[in-house]
């Protein structure tokens, strides 16, 4: 069975990416990935606050950005909680690349193009195979426009673009007024991977202590319906390569998101419930799936039910919707699969 894929001109020997995730802070974890069957690693991220910790603007970025009213601070990480800081980061990082045979691939984790451009360096000098830029931004400005949003995004790309000659992908939100319009600008700016999408925090309200709830909550099935829409859409549609990111369970969703396009399909999630050997069960589970239906690999079912794939996208996805709001199945189909 041949389930290796390429993804940003990545030879990796399947399309099980491991995202980043708490499991890649030490060598040992990230060994213990490599071992248990991952096909490359996504480091566990660089937070811009800890690169502006180093100088003097971190104080004024916290205070002119929880300045509303003083509880709004705990929406903001404590950078010294934090447990490795950019040296680390790096050092940990090189040590990575030495010790494995698997792409290890960098993740800045930011809201500006500001300190960005220096490390993407590092990262690139440490061995990194490719970097991820994980721009987690919420615009709770009501007066930023989208078309402001959006060039954010475009300027930090560019930005990082201009200073590597690695691969950069760009892990994006789902909400995005116009996704399909904006995968492309950032296609056209030479984003070499996209990645659906980030799993924004939702925070909770603590009433008794009249503090925010930072506790993050780990994925689920549900989850990859929004993605799995999107990597259809966009299969064959960019240059840029497809990463899947959102609500893999079990092998189920891995086939899913490669039969919509996707070139790999990112896990963390899972793992974190059940360990980095599930890998090799994810693994295993997408061979006898493949085996059991005739296919002898990876790429016969790659977008196999994109819209690439359908003969009417839109008239599909109208009589798909109708489907299932009514409850009743419609006399025709009339935008089957080709």
């Amino acid at each position: 069975m041949d389930l290796s894929s390429n993804y940003m001109g990545l030879k990796l020997k399947s399309p099980i990416v491991v995202s980043s995730c708490p499991l890649s802070e030490s060598l040992a974890g990230i060994k213990t990935l490599e071992d248990s069957g991952a096909a490359a690693i996504v480091l566990f991220s660089l937070f811009e606050e800890q690169i502006r910790q180093e100088n003097e603007s971190f104080d004024c970025l916290m205070e002119s950005a929880s300045g509303s009213f003083a509880e709004s601070s705990d929406f903001f990480p404590q950078v010294e909680d934090v447990e490795k800081g950019p040296e680390e980061y790096l050092d940990l990082l090189s040590k990575a690349v030495s010790a494995t045979d698997i792409p290890i691939i960098g993740s800045l984790n930011g809201i500006t193009n500001e300190g960005w451009i220096d490390y993407a360096k590092q990262i690139q000098q440490a061995g990194a195979s490719a970097l991820e830029l994980n721009v987690y931004y919420i615009p709770t400005d009501i007066f930023m426009s989208g078309a402001d949003v959006e060039q954010r995004y475009l300027d930090i790309l560019q930005s990082v673009k201009s200073s590597v000659s690695i691969p950069v992908a760009v892990k994006l939100s789902p909400f995005f007024s116009s996704i399909g319009h904006f995968a492309k600008r950032l296609d056209a700016a030479g984003a070499d991977g996209l990645v659906l999408f980030n799993r924004f925090f939702q925070p909770d309200f603590n009433l008794d202590t009249l503090q925010v709830d930072p506790r993050a909550h780990l994925g689920s099935a549900e989850e990859i319906r929004v993605p799995l829409l999107w990597i259809a859409v966009l299969h064959q549609q960019l240059a840029a390569s497809l990463a899947a990111s959102r609500g893999v369970q079990t092998s189920t969703e891995v086939v899913k998101y490669l039969l919509a396009g996707a070139d790999v399909v990112m896990v963390a999630s899972a793992l974190m419930r059940h360990g980095p050997e599930y890998l090799q069960v994810l693994t295993d589970e997408l061979e006898q799936w493949l085996t059991s239906r005739g296919y002898g690999s990876i790429s016969e079912i790659r977008g196999k039910m994109s819209h690439h794939n359908v003969i009417n996208p839109e008239e599909f996805e109208r009589v798909n919707y109708i489907k299932a709001l009514s409850g009743a199945g419609m006399r025709k189909n009339r935008g089957g699969f080709k």
